[in-house]
């Protein structure tokens, strides 16, 4: 028993000399350089070449360091569900945001199809919770999406849906570490979002301590991790958040208020479990020091297309670290209305 407490303790010593330190200097070792166009553009690593779009404000100076924005799609989707979209382009460039939207990996050789991003449990199929190895779908309802990446290797049942070919929490590292060498980045304010398995993905690298002290704040929308996985933040500060979910979602069900049940998929065919936007909003508000005995507080953050509730204390001018904002949608981004809540969010920080 003192053995292994020694092991673990070394491991959690070793996963925190890994983690990141962002440099005092807000300023990127881009800046003063010639900033890369907006478009297309390409980083291998592990081996697999890996695309993203850049999308950099109109009026960008390339000496003085813009907030830096991480946009992370769905499964089976790319680069261009928010980098196609016009109220992202526009408003990011408004507010001096500079986007950038990576491709995760399919399932055959890379970018073929079903496009995805891989976090805890989801290449495996099982959550290994408290010493409990609990499947993260009803198999014998959900189809099997395993990819062939994962199903010799990592997929321990079929309810593994996410690709094995890369560690997606390394090339985001990587990524960040290559945009701030290339573009006048400040290092202090860079953020992620994402939609659905983009969202699961942004609470993996919030979580996992080797990219939590990458970012300011995270913004997963309609994207909630794995029933079973309610990990902390991974920085050595709690990292603020804003959950949007959609109250007629049935893909990635938020649950009901101050409800601190797993939810369940219910569409025709899928039956993944999810931890429920109360228990991770409330988790993630304890570890910003808020207290988390009675419901969620009503918000008003000027988007009346959501409702948002806080355990955390906010004003007007200082809203609270972490916001559970939820929607009369169904499995939607809605980015005329989210993607402004989302950089308000930002803004705030």
């Amino acid at each position: 028993m003192i053995l292994r407490r020694c092991v673990t303790t070394l491991m959690a010593w070793a996963l925190w000399v890994a983690m990141p330190v962002r440099p005092d200097d807000a300023a990127s070792g881009g800046c003063g350089g010639t900033a890369p166009p907006s478009g297309q553009y390409t980083l291998e690593h592990g081996g697999e070449l890996r695309h993203y779009q850049l999308s950099v404000p109109a009026n960008h100076d390339p000496t003085k360091p813009a907030r830096l924005v991480l946009a992370f799609h769905g499964w089976g989707g790319d680069e261009s569900e928010f980098l196609g979209d016009r109220t992202v382009v526009e408003e990011s460039s408004r507010r001096g945001y500079i986007v950038v939207a990576p491709r995760g990996l399919g399932s055959g050789a890379p970018d073929h199809k079903n496009n995805s991003w891989t976090f805890r449990g989801s290449a495996s199929g099982i959550i290994d919770d408290h010493g409990k190895r609990l499947p993260i779908c009803d198999a014998a309802i959900t189809p099997d999406y395993r990819y062939s990446s994962c199903a010799a290797r990592r997929a321990r049942n079929s309810c593994s849906w996410t690709q094995c070919q890369d560690d997606d929490v390394a090339f985001v590292r990587e990524l960040v570490a290559h945009l701030e060498a290339t573009l006048c980045i400040d290092t202090r304010h860079v953020f992620a979002t994402g939609g659905s398995n983009g969202g699961m993905f942004t609470w993996e690298l919030a979580a996992n301590p080797a990219s939590a002290g990458l970012f300011r704040a995270i913004a997963p929308i309609i994207g909630l991790p794995h029933r079973g996985d309610l990990r902390s933040p991974g920085a050595r500060r709690a990292l603020p958040v804003l959950l949007i979910t959609g109250l007629s979602d049935n893909v990635v069900p938020p649950g009901k208020w101050d409800d601190a049940s797993f939810t369940t998929a219910t569409n025709d065919h899928d039956r993944y479990y999810y931890t429920g936007a109360t228990a991770v909003v409330r988790r993630w508000s304890e570890a910003a020091g808020c207290a988390v005995a009675g419901p969620e507080n009503p918000f008003d953050t000027g988007q009346s297309a959501a409702e948002c509730r806080a355990y955390c204390p906010g004003t007007a001018e200082r809203w609270p670290r972490v916001l559970d904002c939820r929607a009369p949608m169904a499995h939607d981004y809605q980015l005329g209305w989210a993607w402004k809540l989302v950089l308000d969010f930002f803004d705030q920080q």
